[in-house]
């Protein structure tokens, strides 16, 4: 088959899925609360049974990360995301205010465009799929082309439960043959109601340019700072644990790592002590090289890999059982390779005086490539944890891992695959996307201020009231004028 006929067969079929999900939309927009909460158990169920080998297929297929973290996922995008969301009210009267007379009524948005990225194909194709049924959406995957087979699984499987437990058929869809052409015109076709993009920076800006409500992510390039009074082990096995989780896929992984002077020996014999290795000045330079391609863009073969698995690569020589690579820089940007994103197991380290330095520095890294996303501060000074959250970020985690904490695994954070990262970051929400961010309010409102007998005087009314107060006869004047003269004349007198 050609490339011709393969993108005409593409968007064909992204055509047919998108009125498929229409028509099934319309009918699950009229179901209640019990119909809703058990097609979603029945999703969760499907996704715990089927975890690890969707966790295997995405393995196999991408290459990036690790069997036992993807099947972790798979199950807190699942089960984990299911207590969550149970209690939201989703549909019908969600809210009532019985002294100013309003009621607030749920309705879905109608069909959803869900991209998946390939760093977290089968979670996220999970956790999308059950908040858009939670609030009675229909939604199509977009699915990355080196992720078809795992995401297009994850989608059947959830589609397949969804039905088996009462949905519509084709309420949740996946294109089978991935294409550019394809993507923009699902993005465009009228039966999308709105877009949730997951993934490059390139694509949540093609979303938002579509002509459609979207709620996208923008990359992340956390900064992680120890400061002095930071319980140091803690910070860095925290660090550790956050990076490695498969393999640092996740955009809310740590990126960088900032140390004041006064610590900088603790820290490292700590990282080193974990498994954390400290590259040579050109170790790094190799590292840098193989991680990157066309400046910036990180290296496909690189993402979700283990340390050993990019040292090989990169030529050098490490000790066994090593968890990350660290590369010191002095700088921010151009000529400093380490100061950009990388979802894999190497991070930038930074050396400075005190807390004000650091401040700057987070405030150089999140305009690199961050900003919006999250910021990692350890610290047991709470003032100290205050002063960064003056940050430009809208996730400030404090004293957890970056990855865990911003997906809401550690935190109180709602529990999320999709990270808003604001108007800072390009995003229409600084949320973490939950079921509430795709449902619409209608409000019932009812009088409760008479206006009727307090209305603004007419412009005649007004006209009416100068002509009368302008009707003084000559001799109402003459008084004036002689009252005035004579009041005058007495204070002349004294």
């Amino acid at each position: 088959m050609d490339n011709f006929d393969y993108d005409l067969q593409s968007v064909q079929e992204t055509r047919n899925l998108a009125r498929q999900a229409k028509l099934a939309q319309t009918q699950l927009g009229k179901f209640n609360c019990e119909q809703i909460d058990k097609i979603i158990r029945s999703m969760v169920k499907a996704a715990e049974e089927n975890a690890v080998s969707l966790a295997s297929l995405a393995v196999e297929e991408t290459g990036f990360g690790k069997i036992e973290d993807k099947t972790f996922k798979n199950r807190f995008a699942s089960t984990e995301l299911y207590e969550f969301i149970k209690p939201m009210q989703t549909i019908g009267v969600i809210k009532e205010d019985k002294v100013n007379k309003v009621m607030e009524i749920a309705e879905p948005v109608g069909v959803l465009m869900g991209i998946i990225p390939s760093t977290n194909p089968t979670s996220t194709a999970i956790y999308n799929a059950i908040i858009a049924i939670k609030s009675r959406n229909g939604i199509v995957f977009s699915p990355h082309p080196s992720a078809l087979k795992c995401t297009l699984q994850a989608a059947r499987l959830m589609n397949d439960a969804a039905v088996a437990a009462g949905a519509p058929a084709n309420i949740i869809g996946c294109i089978s043959k991935p294409s550019m052409n394809a993507t923009n015109e699902l993005m465009k076709c009228d039966e999308v109601a709105m877009i949730i993009a997951t993934g490059g920076s390139a694509m949540v800006k093609a979303a938002y340019s579509a002509g459609k409500p979207a709620l996208g992510v923008g990359p992340g390039n956390v900064p992680a700072y120890i400061e002095r009074t930071a319980n140091i082990s803690q910070a860095v096995k925290n660090i550790i644990t956050s990076k490695t989780f498969d393999n640092g896929t996740i955009c809310a992984s740590e990126q960088s790592v900032i140390v004041e002077e006064c610590i900088r020996d603790q820290v490292v014999e700590e990282f080193k002590r974990l498994g954390g290795y400290f590259m040579t000045p050109a170790e790094t330079s190799q590292v840098a090289q193989k991680l990157f391609v066309r400046g910036h863009a990180m290296n496909a073969k690189m993402v979700g890999r283990s340390a050993k698995f990019i040292a090989d690569n990169a030529g050098i020589t490490i000790p066994a059982g090593t968890k990350v690579l660290l590369g010191e820089q002095q700088g921010v940007g151009e000529g400093y390779p380490l100061s950009y994103e990388k979802l894999t197991t190497v991070l930038a380290f930074y050396t400075v005086k005190d807390w004000e330095e650091a401040c700057d520095l987070c405030i150089k890294l999140l305009h690199n490539g961050g900003v919006g996303h999250s910021l990692s501060i350890h610290t047991e000074t709470p003032a100290m944890a205050m002063k960064f959250s003056e940050k430009p970020v809208f996730r400030i985690l404090v004293n957890t891992p970056s990855t865990h904490g911003g997906v809401g695994l550690s935190t109180g954070l709602a529990p999320a695959f999709t990270l808003g990262c604001g108007t800072w970051g390009g995003s229409a929400t600084s949320d973490n996307v939950t079921p509430l961010h795709l449902i619409n309010i209608k409000r019932v409102a009812y009088g409760i201020k008479d206006c009727t007998e307090n209305t603004t005087p007419s412009h005649s009314a007004c006209e009416a009231q100068s002509s009368s107060s302008s009707s003084i006869s000559e001799d109402q004047i003459m008084n004036v004028v002689n009252e005035v003269i004579s009041l005058l004349k007495k204070r002349g007198d004294k």
